[in-house]
Formats: structure tokens, sequence, C-alpha cells
């Protein structure tokens, strides 16, 4: 009797064991990657070609998406914000609301989310391929650093661009919200400017930059990680393109309340 209660319980724990430590050697995988890609920023040669490529592929192909998630936003937040503070704050105070969120919140996280769907998927889908055709193996061969050549690049462009694609969603989402408050809230230009500058701080954008850096390094990295791991066939990519977008979602959730309680 005793040995079949405590049967449940074993197993229990032992998948509990199994699964710290997968997630232990994960998280050493990762860091070795990790430490790989800072010593092949060296191999300026291999990757310097690749990066205005990946530039173009990661930022600009990604601005489309990012201002149409930021105009909705500021759409939102803008009647939203009419809706709260009606009868009880000035409707100025639509300007403060709107370019505060935008700014600190809503256009780098969803910024950095949209693009963990779209970039991050990309990467560990592209990687994944070439890992279960042998096509990593290949550069090996070749005498190529798969590293320098395919992590460092895109790493370097997503570090890069994620703040520009970020900063362009916060004007836009703002310039939306504006526009939201002249013509259906019968709010003047005057008004929203003045509610816009009412509690505005330079350190929101540079608040703002640092949370779209931190957010394109870890879902690039995190992409290219879970490429190179891929295993499985296509099977296996599928898995990893997943994975990629899980884990960088919650990163990035992660990261905003990090920043929030380091810089705020």
């Amino acid at each position: 009797m005793l040995l079949a209660m405590t049967k449940p319980i074993a197993a229990f724990f032992g998948s509990v064991g199994r699964y710290a430590f997968d997630a232990a050697a994960g998280l050493g995988r990762f860091g070795a990657l990790s430490a790989s890609t800072v010593r092949a920023t060296r191999d300026a040669a291999t990757w310097g070609r690749l990066l205005v490529v990946q530039m173009a592929r990661i930022g600009v192909e990604s601005v489309p998406i990012a201002l149409f998630i930021a105009t909705f936003t500021g759409i939102v937040l803008a009647l939203q914000a009419s809706y709260t503070f009606t009868g009880a704050v000035p409707i100025y105070f639509v300007g403060t609301l709107v370019g505060k969120t935008m700014i600190l919140e809503l256009g780098p996280v969803l910024t950095g989310l949209a693009l963990a769907g779209r970039v991050g998927a990309n990467i560990a889908a592209e990687l994944g391929t070439m890992r279960v055709t042998e096509q990593i193996d290949a550069l090996e061969t070749l005498a190529y650093d798969p590293v320098a050549y395919l992590v460092v690049p895109r790493v370097l462009a997503g570090t890069i661009m994620f703040p520009v694609v970020t900063m362009l969603a916060d004007a836009i989402g703002i310039t939306a919200g504006w526009v939201t408050s002249l013509y259906m809230l019968d709010m003047s230009t005057e008004e929203f400017v003045r509610g816009l500058k009412l509690f505005f701080e330079p350190f929101d954008v540079r608040f703002s930059i640092i949370k779209a850096t931190s957010f394109g390094l870890t879902v690039t990295l995190l992409g290219c990680y879970y490429g190179f791991a891929t295993l499985g066939g296509a099977e296996g990519v599928g898995r990893a393109t997943t994975r990629a977008v899980v884990a960088s979602s919650m990163v990035i959730l992660v990261l905003d309340a990090f920043w929030a309680a380091v810089l705020l």
C-alpha cells in the first residue's frame, strides 16, 4: 500500500527534476551561444557585408505592421482617455495620457511583441531549416564561422533597428491620438499639445529606446538559439518557431517589468 502511494509522488518529483535539468541545460546552451556571438563580433569581414541586408529585413520590412498597430493604439488611447476623464479631469489630459502611454509602455512593448512574432519566428524558421538540411554544417566545412555568418548580423540588426521602428511607432501613435482628438473629441491642437507637454520628460524617450534595444537583442538572439537547436525535420522547425515566439514574448514582458523597476 505504501509503495503504491509513493509511486505517483516519485513520478512527480522525477518529472520536476527532469524539467529543471532540461531548463538548466538549455540556459547553458543559450549562454554559450551568447558568448560565441560576442566573440564572433571580431570577425567583421564575415558579418559586415550581411548587416545592411538584415537591417532591411528586420527593420524596414517590419515598419508597416508596427505602424498599423501604433495607429489604432493611439486612436483607442485617445477615445478611452476622453471617456475616463469626462467631467472629472480637463480634456487636455488626453494628450498627456496618449503621449506618456505610447512612449513609456505601449509603443515599445506592442512593437516588441509584434516583431517577436514576425522577426523571431522568421529567424528561427530560417536557421532551423538550415540546421535540419545540414547547411550550417556545410558552412563549417567551408571554414565559415556559422555564428559570425548567421547570428551576429541578425542580432546586431535587431539591436539597431528595434529602437528605430519603436520611435516611428511612438510618433505615429501620438499622431493618431492627436487626429482622433481633433475630429472625434472636439479638441483643438493647442489643447492636445498642452497635455502632451504637461508631464513630458526627455528621459521618457531614452527609456523607450533602452527597452526597445533590449527587446531587439533578446528577440533575435532567442530566434537564433532556437533555430540552431532545431531537431527533427519539418516538425522540429515548427516547434522551434513556436518556442522562439513564446520565449521572446515572455522575455519582453519580463524585461518590461525589469526596466520599470530599475529606471523609473
